[in-house]
């Protein structure tokens, strides 16, 4: 028996195939991820046939409707605020990396300026935070509710985050390969891109999906000041009106996402890794 396991492992098979099954594994749970939606209503309408459930969940079956428009917000407060925050995490953490101490383009000015707006930002909760931008975002974004009033502090409050995961993941690149492209005449910009970006991608994958986590656990919170998604959902129906099986099932759903995100984020983390 044991043997047969051993056969069967999936360490033992080529490599080729191994990658292949990671990708169709991670494709799998990518799109279980976008079609939620989809998949909460047919679950809801299968549930709808089993008078146990309809009694267990009556509250939830009645705002159905709502239910799926707010995991569809939430989707895109998440996705478009993911986004944003990569590009400028990613640019920020690498400015910090290079400009730190003994850095390939060490810069005292600019890495202390960085580091303190970093911190400065990180500081402040999210709830004063979004009270803080609301002047600013009525002026870029035009509105300061719903959806895209919530994106843009989303962004400010998750880019500080970001950043210093990224410095984290690049700093743990082997000083030696650093030193190595040095003396080979590499230039800054092909030391960032051939050597720090490659080598710390696993610690940056793992930052990612800490982020991307706590973007989800934001979004609960832009709800309670009119950002529209689950939070806004759970906090209208499930607190106001005491409807404890829509808190419950909110948090399943909420749950389930964060779920899928970190194993992702961990199947690529240990797949790079190698």
């Amino acid at each position: 028996m044991n043997k047969q396991a051993k056969r069967l492992s999936i360490q033992n098979l080529p490599s080729g195939f191994q990658f292949l099954l990671t990708l169709a594994f991670v494709a799998c749970l990518l799109a279980i991820y976008f079609f939620l939606p989809v998949i909460v209503v047919s679950v809801l309408d299968y549930l709808k046939g089993f008078k146990t459930f309809t009694d267990l969940m009556p509250n939830v079956f009645k705002t159905q409707k709502e239910l799926i428009k707010c995991l569809k917000q939430t989707q895109q407060m998440v996705g478009y605020a993911s986004l944003f925050s990569a590009g400028f995490g990613v640019l920020f953490g690498s400015v910090l990396v290079v400009t730190q101490k003994n850095g390939i383009m060490a810069c005292s000015p600019i890495y202390h300026v960085l580091d303190k707006l970093i911190n400065l930002f990180r500081s402040i909760p999210f709830i004063i935070l979004v009270a803080l931008l609301i002047p600013a975002t009525r002026k870029i974004i035009g509105t300061s509710i719903g959806v895209k009033g919530a994106i843009f502090p989303l962004v400010i409050a998750t880019v500080p985050f970001f950043s210093r995961q990224i410095h984290a993941a690049l700093t743990e690149v082997d000083g030696g390969m650093i030193e190595a492209a040095r003396s080979m005449g590499l230039s800054p910009a092909s030391i960032i891109f051939r050597v720090y970006l490659r080598e710390g991608l696993p610690g940056m994958i793992r930052g990612a999906t800490i982020t991307i986590v706590n973007i989800i656990a934001l979004t609960a919170m832009a709800g309670t000041v009119g950002g529209g998604g689950l939070g806004d959902y759970a906090i209208r129906y499930g607190y106001q009106r005491v409807m404890t099986d829509v808190t419950i099932v909110t948090i399943a759903i909420i749950l389930l996402m964060v779920t899928i995100i970190q194993t992702i984020g961990t199947i690529l983390e240990r797949k790079l890794s190698h």
